[in-house]
C-alpha cells in the first residue's frame, strides 16, 4: 500500500469527526425551537410589562427596558427572515 494514501486515510478519519454533528448541542431543529421559544418568552415579557405599567404595578424604567428587549427581538427575526428569503430568491436564480 502506498504510504501516502495511508496518511491521507489517517487524516480524514481525524479530521471527520469534527465534521460530525455534537450531541452535546444538539442539532439545527432544536437550535430553532429553541431560539422560537426564547422570542416568544421576549414579547410575553414585554406584554405583561405594558400591562403591569397600565395598571401602575410597574415602574417606568421596567417597562422601557421590556420594550427595548422585545424590539431588539423582533428587529432580529426580520433580519433573520430577510436573510433567508434572500438565499432562497438566490436558490431560485441558480440555472438548472
Amino acid at each position: 500500500m502506498d504510504i501516502r494514501a495511508l496518511s491521507a486515510l489517517q487524516s480524514y478519519n481525524s479530521a471527520r469527526p469534527a465534521t460530525q454533528p455534537d450531541p452535546a448541542t444538539g442539532n439545527g431543529a432544536s437550535f430553532l425551537g429553541q431560539t422560537a421559544t426564547d422570542f416568544a418568552a421576549t414579547l410575553q415579557q414585554g406584554e405583561q410589562a405594558a400591562m403591569s405599567a397600565m395598571t401602575g404595578n410597574a415602574d417606568p424604567h421596567t417597562l422601557v427596558q421590556a420594550l427595548a428587549q422585545t424590539e431588539l427581538a423582533v428587529e432580529t427575526a426580520v433580519t433573520v427572515r430577510n436573510k433567508v428569503v434572500e438565499a432562497y430568491q438566490e436558490i431560485l436564480r441558480m440555472p438548472v
